[in-house]
């Protein structure tokens, strides 16, 4: 099924760097730096911070996709200017808000992956909830042959997903991994053909949107940060968000939805 998405307006329409649709629950948001590989400038990453903040209330899933052959090629080292240590600091600071703005946002985020997934590219696409590679998807981490280090959440976000070992091989040696490798180590929880990615994610999307809200924003939000707990303060916490999501009107519909038979069964796909 065709989905038909329409340009977003007001606030969102006005960030040049970004394309913004919006189709009923699902807003697709494309990195808009086509001629650049979607290589991302202090421009891009205020931008992507504004839009995360501000989409729009009806809006329940995002995909993230980059226009053109690449997802994103990294940091725009054309605009990378010598700056001090404390201005450093403050610059990373910036894309870590962008960052959390995505991860810890409101609603989930599914990113399309092809081509370069390169150095912020990896890291933006690490900040996401769910991935979806195209086999001409490659990843890299190239911050060790220029000189520099991940400054865009990468560092805590990247092991947790292929773990340390792989992310200091990328590092240090510059290895970049295919898209089978990448799907086989973590980075992408799906792996379709190239063209094909775009569809995967609305469809994945869209069924994110049909869920409570509520329980959404729980897996969000409680699941990364119970992970990083000690077990027993993990199991309390799950015991409150637990108890929050089941107190939810919506959630309740939804159990006598199943109970009732009027919701169907858990299929494999």
């Amino acid at each position: 099924m065709t989905i038909a998405f329409v340009p977003a307006a007001g606030l969102l329409a006005g960030l040049d760097l970004l394309h913004i649709e919006t189709a009923g629950a699902v807003a697709h948001v494309r990195l808009n730096r086509p001629a650049k590989r979607n290589a991302v400038n202090d421009t891009l990453v205020a931008q992507l911070h504004t839009c995360f903040v501000n989409l729009p209330s009806e809006v329940h899933a995002v995909v993230l996709t980059g226009a053109g052959d690449h997802f994103c090629a990294g940091l725009d080292l054309s605009e990378l200017s010598e700056r001090s240590v404390a201005e450093g600091i403050l610059h990373s600071r910036t894309w870590h808000a962008a960052m959390d703005a995505i991860q810890f946002g409101r609603v989930p985020v599914v990113a399309v992956l092809h081509g370069a997934v390169v150095g912020g590219g990896l890291e933006i696409a690490s900040a996401c909830h769910l991935r979806v590679a195209e086999a001409g998807a490659y990843y890299g981490l190239p911050e060790g042959q220029r000189g520099i280090f991940v400054g865009g959440g990468g560092s805590a976000r990247v092991p947790r997903l292929v773990g340390v070992a792989t992310m200091t091989d990328m590092m240090l040696t510059g290895r970049v991994l295919d898209a089978q490798e990448g799907y086989e180590r973590g980075l992408s929880q799906y792996l379709v053909e190239d063209g094909q990615g775009f569809a995967r994610g609305v469809a994945l999307a869209q069924k994110i949107a049909a869920n409570a809200p509520l329980s959404n924003f729980s897996v969000m939000q409680a699941l990364p940060r119970i992970a990083d707990l000690p077990q027993a303060d993990g199991l309390f916490v799950e015991s409150l968000m637990s108890a929050i999501a089941q107190g939810d009107d919506a959630a309740k519909e939804r159990v006598r939805a199943f109970l009732e038979k009027r919701a169907g069964k858990v299929e494999k796909s």
